[in-house]
């Protein structure tokens, strides 16, 4: 009756010492949860078709999570998240994002978090890295390779030169995390998802809990 239950190990069945009688059954599990993938980088550094590519091609059941989603929702009221004036409704989408991703990948799907997620973002990723896997990996092109693709891009995707010049500099100031960076200017997206799987499977991209 228990062979169905995903990620089961094994049945632990608990008998009375003197009679034999079945007491209980303990379930033992294996860990299904699954891993939260951020990657992030400035507008026309690859993410989106890079993201899609990594969640495709995956061995295990995977989500593409495209946070421009978050705020293409907003009807009334969206202010554009590269202005100042946008910090609070940056703050409410981020979270609505993590709490997406984390639904996901404690039902048992990779996650890959396709999205502008700066270092100023990170706090409520890692406050999941207690009880999920979660990496963070930055595809920065330099700038003249950046606005090329950004320019080359149609529909409603940001095309200006100075805000995503803004946001280029921004990613070129990571600290502690400029370990985190695969650059992806002489890569086509094919070799791009390549590298960023082979940075994955070497674990090195992980982030830890913001305690």
């Amino acid at each position: 009756m228990f062979r169905k239950l995903p990620g089961l190990l094994a049945v632990d069945v608990r008998r009375e010492r003197k009679t034999g009688a079945r007491i209980g059954v303990a379930l033992v599990f294996a860990d299904v949860s699954g891993e939260v993938i951020i990657l992030t980088g400035p507008p026309g550094a690859g993410k989106t078709t890079v993201a899609g590519l990594l969640a495709t091609g995956a061995p295990r059941p995977s989500v593409h999570l495209v946070t421009d989603q978050f705020y293409r929702w907003i009807r009334t009221g969206f202010v554009p998240p590269y202005l100042p004036e946008a910090h609070q409704q940056n703050e409410v989408v981020v979270g609505a994002i993590v709490t997406a991703a984390a639904a996901y990948a404690r039902g048992g799907y990779d996650v890959v978090v396709d999205g502008i997620v700066g270092p100023w973002f990170l706090d409520p990723f890692r406050a999941l890295a207690d009880e999920l896997a979660v990496s963070y990996v930055v595809l920065r092109p330099d700038l003249d390779v950046t606005l090329a693709r950004a320019a080359g891009r149609g529909g409603d995707e940001l095309q200006d030169v100075e805000p995503i010049t803004g946001m280029h500099a921004a990613f070129a100031r990571l600290g502690d995390l400029e370990d985190h960076v695969v650059d992806s200017g002489h890569l086509d997206a094919g070799q791009t998802a390549a590298e960023v799987r082979r940075v994955l499977e070497a674990g090195g991209h992980r982030l830890t809990s913001a305690r």
